[in-house]
């Protein structure tokens, strides 16, 4: 198979200016992403999307492919994910003639994702057949929709599953376990963004598991002070 890897990364982040080049375990953060894709050894070829020079240079620093830049309508706050990653691959296709397999989106914002995850999550795809395999890691019992409510108007309270209150589970060992995206890891058949409704999800969706350890999603500068320790205690790699 031939697989994309794609990197997501526009400039003008409001929370954290200059997010994602920002230093990280001495090195910018998004070089975290590159180099676990690099090390995983699963990629054809290895892809940014920016529309920021600076973040571009950085990309072909530490070995991505930044065949072009990514037009400013599609790199707007509230620009969602999904055009992006349709305009990289036709892109790709039109002007190169290239067209993998697949595509694993590898967002920079999850810098503690190791090579291993990568290569287990394409594996995954693979030996399986699936569509899609996504990232996940499991809730924290007091996160549970179990243990969730709904509060109405009137104050009155519901358990988010729809069970009476009654019936709540008592004990967090006897919680169904359940299981939240990370972002870390997309990884999807190309023709399910090109269909006339483009997705990520095709029927067959299977959940890759990453230890709680490995999920720091950078949002804030807690986030990165978050990273800095745990890389600081040594992940496995």
């Amino acid at each position: 198979m031939q697989i994309l890897g794609l990197i997501v990364a526009r400039g003008g982040s409001k929370g954290i200016p200059g997010k994602n080049i920002k230093p990280l375990a001495g090195k910018p953060l998004i070089a975290h992403t590159i180099e676990a894709a690099k090390a995983s050894g699963v990629f054809t070829r290895i892809v940014l999307s920016t529309d920021d020079e600076a973040i571009a240079a950085v990309g072909r620093e530490y070995g991505a492919e930044v065949p072009f830049m990514r037009p400013a309508e599609l790199a707007q706050d509230a620009t969602p994910t999904l055009p992006v990653l349709v305009h990289a691959v036709t892109w790709l296709r039109d002007e190169q003639g290239f067209m993998p397999d697949a595509v694993v989106l590898l967002q920079p914002t999850a810098p503690l994702r190791q090579p291993f995850h990568i290569t287990e999550s394409v594996e995954l795809l693979t030996s399986t057949g699936a569509d899609t395999v996504v990232s996940v890691n499991e809730v924290p019992g007091h996160y549970n929709p179990h243990w969730q409510f709904n509060v109405g108007a009137d104050r009155r309270m519901s358990i988010f599953t729809g069970e009476a209150m009654k019936d709540i589970v008592k004990r967090r060992q006897e919680l169904p376990t359940t299981y939240s995206r990370d972002g870390a890891i997309y990884a999807f058949r190309t023709s399910l963004l090109l269909g006339p409704e483009p997705t990520l999800y095709g029927a067959d969706v299977r959940a890759y598991v990453i230890d709680q350890a490995y999920d720091v999603n950078i949002d804030s500068l807690q986030d990165f002070e978050e990273a800095e320790r745990r890389l600081a205690s040594g992940l496995k790699t």
